[in-house]
């Protein structure tokens, strides 16, 4: 049995202008020990889907419906306090931006032991000794001493290590890890990944890593999930999605990533954009949300939404016209 299991999510958020189906009938699995990734541009619902399954979706104006079963249980069903004790617990969060997660005010020691405290039961000096142990354990040096200290005097890399030593310190099941390497330099994002792929192997947590960064795909994930508009559009094992995506956006994504190497060869290769704009997600689309973007759009693709189908072993995707090869083939 899968150790997450997301079937037909929707989350909606109701304004004075309409509804905003932020995220429009999802589902996926991830297993114990696996790494998934969850790609698409801004605003596609990749953000909007992990806070929907830590259930941190304000009601109203939001409302969340289908089914997130965490280990058997479905956590739509569960109570405020029932969901609080999963929370930090055996699911854990590693947020987008440190500097606005962690308290100004707190000392990181203060931070990591507070979660230890509320979950675990320790006592102050046992909470603060296991503080210690996790920034150790995620590679920040002097930990007797940077415990004590304050979040702004933290570079942003020691900031992001803190937040994993908070989300890791219950050794949850669980780690959704979202967009873990913005606004750090390459260096850094390198160190942050690698402590992710040992702590993994570490604590044996099944990760969720959200990205639009498909460098960061390649290097860490075994699964992706491919998002637009609110919708799962793809999904394949990792390397079998960059070596012939399905989906037209997916090409799209690949499209845009620049190639190393290209610039020294004297190609003039100028990298590929996606024209058109992303759909208003207030207006329920009949046909593909990506019909008015795709080059291989037809009247079919205007009036009939495309379901998701298995295009190869293990391979989905929501396209008329991704068949047994790529449409780009």
């Amino acid at each position: 049995m899968a150790l997450l299991e997301v079937e037909n999510l929707q989350t909606h958020f109701r304004g004075a202008d309409g509804v905003n189906r932020a995220v429009d009938g999802v589902s996926f699995e991830v297993n114990s020990g696996e790494t998934v990734a969850i790609v698409g541009e801004s605003g596609c619902g990749k953000s909007v889907t992990a806070m929907s399954i830590l259930r941190l979706i304000p009601e109203p104006p939001g409302k969340i419906a289908g089914s997130i079963r965490f280990n058997g249980k479905d956590l739509l069903k569960l109570s405020d306090r029932e969901m609080r004790d999963i929370r930090g617990n055996e699911i854990s969060m590693i947020f987008q931006e440190p500097m606005t997660s962690l308290n100004p005010v707190l000392t990181v020691g203060r931070q990591i032991g507070e979660t230890l405290r509320l979950h675990q039961g320790m006592n102050k000096q046992q909470a603060e000794a296991r503080a210690v142990e996790m920034l150790k354990l995620v590679g920040i040096p002097e930990p007797e001493r940077r415990v004590k200290e304050y979040p702004h005097q933290l570079s942003g890399g020691m900031r992001q290590r803190v937040m994993i030593a908070i989300a890791l310190a219950c050794n949850p099941k669980l780690l959704i890890a979202d967009e873990p390497t913005t606004a750090l330099d390459v260096t850094i994002q390198a160190q942050i990944l690698d402590l992710m792929r040992d702590l993994k192997r570490t604590v044996g947590a099944a990760i969720v890593i959200i990205t639009h960064d498909l460098g960061v795909v390649a290097e860490v994930a075994e699964r992706v999930i491919v998002m637009y508009a609110g919708r799962k559009v793809e999904e394949a094992e990792v390397g079998r999605l960059f070596r012939n995506p399905r989906h037209p956006y997916t090409q799209g994504l690949l499209g845009s990533m620049p190639k190393l190497g290209s610039s020294l060869t004297g190609e003039e290769t100028r990298l590929q954009e996606i024209p058109g704009l992303v759909p208003s997600l207030k207006k329920k689309l009949d046909g593909c949300v990506f019909a008015s973007r795709c080059a291989y759009a037809t009247d079919l693709c205007l009036k009939v939404a495309p379901g998701l189908e298995e295009k190869a072993e293990g391979h989905i995707a929501a396209c008329h016209y991704a068949l047994k090869e790529s449409v780009a083939a």
